[in-house]
């Protein structure tokens, strides 16, 4: 018998990413708040573009992705050629590993940061490098204490995933100042449109920090998985030589580019947001739970422990009510509860109370 391929050193160390729960068992009134979906869907626009586009699917989609980085350029004011576009955000981090580290480098990331980061690092045949957070909150000084010669790319989300925290611009600065030279600062802004801090400034300025975008939060595209990313032009360069050329569909680049130029359903979206949100932060502490600040669409409840935070779960899944135990971040005894609309936020709350009150 002949033995099976062995992989690459690293890649048996990748633990498997668990996407958000969406069905609960002998439920059918699901109400799934684990994935941090925008409860309104997407943009008429956007599905309209996508049926459209459907009618050319045994075509070739374009390879440069033009039309949408342009619509993401006039919307931003950015340089297209300083755009790229990938299969959700996750393609692009994945690239950024891919490209720019391999044995022996280092990616560094925070202690709560996105899962993907160590994911691509590992994959690319890096070794992860996890810097402690102070309050759920991205600590600068214990980043760059964490450097090494051998760190290549540092990886902060922001606003973060799955805190909710924010780091202030003064502070993105300071990071990206006390990063060595052939560093690059990776700020992922899957929820910045959430926030008032989005970073594109900074990378638009600096050949040391590269922005990731997504489709999937307020713009409701998560099941097209659209994302994009904005750097020096040599980065750019770079993962254009190892994205695939039809890494995105035909229907997703219409839906992606409507979306991007519906700014209307995105400011609805965004205050919508801010009105709920502001509703589930007063009600958990109502409640008597520890909830910090979110600048996201989502929100981190505090339990006493594991046991607590486990069995409120369960009494809310018993209701119907999905949302996400972050165990896999280290935050065994939190969950985080997406935003919903306003029906959403009031099921929440009141499962919740009713878990506290028995």
């Amino acid at each position: 018998m002949t033995s099976a391929p062995q992989p690459q050193p690293g890649i048996m160390e990748i633990e498997l990413y668990q996407g958000g729960a969406s069905k609960v068992a002998g439920v059918e009134d699901v109400l799934k708040l684990s994935s941090n979906e925008n409860p309104h869907g997407a943009s008429p626009a956007a599905m309209d573009a996508a049926r459209q586009a459907a009618g050319a699917m045994h075509l070739y989609p374009s390879t440069d992705h033009g039309a949408l980085r342009a619509a993401i350029a006039e919307v931003h004011g950015l340089d297209p050629e300083r755009i790229i576009c990938g299969a959700g955000s996750d393609e692009i981090i994945h690239m950024l590993c891919q490209a720019f580290v391999g044995p022996g480098d280092e990616v560094l990331h925070t202690e709560h940061g996105f899962l993907m980061y160590p994911i691509s690092a590992r994959a690319a045949g890096a070794i992860p490098i996890a810097a402690p957070e102070t309050d759920r909150t991205v600590d600068v000084e214990a980043l760059l204490g964490a450097v090494t010669d051998a760190t290549r790319l540092v990886f902060i989300a922001n606003p973060a995933n799955p805190t909710g925290t924010l780091l202030r611009g003064q502070a993105v600065t300071r990071l990206a100042d006390g990063l060595p030279e052939g560093c690059l600062l990776v700020l992922d802004g899957a929820y910045a449109e959430f926030a008032e801090e989005d970073g594109l400034g900074l990378a638009q300025r600096r050949d040391n920090v590269f922005v990731t975008r997504t489709f999937s939060k307020m713009y409701g595209l998560g099941g097209m998985r659209v994302g994009w990313g904005f750097g020096a032009r040599a980065v750019i360069d770079v993962l254009n030589r190892i994205r695939g050329p039809f890494n995105l569909s035909n229907v997703a680049l219409a839906a992606a580019e409507a979306a991007m130029r519906d700014r209307a359903f995105v400011a609805a979206c965004g205050a919508d947001n801010a009105v709920q949100r502001a509703r589930l932060v007063a009600g958990l502490r109502e409640i008597g739970l520890g909830c910090d600040e979110s600048h996201a669409n989502f929100v981190l409840a505090r339990f006493a422990d594991r046991d607590a935070a486990e069995a409120c779960d369960a009494a809310l899944k018993a209701r119907g009510v999905i949302v996400r135990h972050p165990v896999g971040y280290g935050l065994g005894d939190c969950l985080r509860i997406t935003v919903g609309d306003a029906a959403g936020v009031d099921r929440v709350l009141d499962g919740i109370a009713a878990w506290a009150s028995a």
